[in-house]
């Protein structure tokens, strides 16, 4: 799974979803992309069977770019413990995701089967996505 190597803070802030993304909104690399159409948080696990999902659509071919990176903890504590006595420990990274963020982007094969990997990739993820095309956007 994802995770970053080293980070300043061991725990962070639960933080807002508002607004929508800046950056990381236009295409960088390939032709067609998974854009998020609504907010929410992708796990490492989450951007890992997604991406499973593409490359065993497209069977090999073309390349895939991962535009997100889980780089925010969560953090639980244990089941039947008492209010209090401070934050939990981290349990697993998320990728914070606003409306317009670019999840993923395919290069090198033909539009059908693109929409395809792309479509399915989405309903791997907890939130509304839709596959767009470089084309389309200029």
């Amino acid at each position: 799974m994802l995770s970053p190597k080293k980070v300043k803070h061991r725990k962070v802030f639960k933080g807002r979803m508002t607004g929508t993304a800046y950056r990381g909104s236009s295409f960088a690399f390939g032709e067609f992309a998974l854009k998020a159409v609504s907010c929410g948080k992708m796990t490492a696990q989450q951007i890992e069977a997604a991406r499973i999902t593409i490359n065993r659509t497209l069977k090999r071919g073309g390349k895939v770019w991962i535009r997100v990176f889980p780089d925010k903890p969560i953090t639980k504590k244990p089941a039947e413990t008492r209010m209090g006595k401070g934050k939990g420990s981290p349990e697993y990274w998320v990728a914070p995701i606003k409306p317009g963020r670019i999840l993923y982007e395919i290069g090198g094969v033909d539009e059908k089967l693109a929409m395809r990997a792309l479509e399915l990739a989405g309903n791997k993820l907890p939130f509304a996505t839709k596959v767009i095309a470089k084309r389309n956007t200029l």
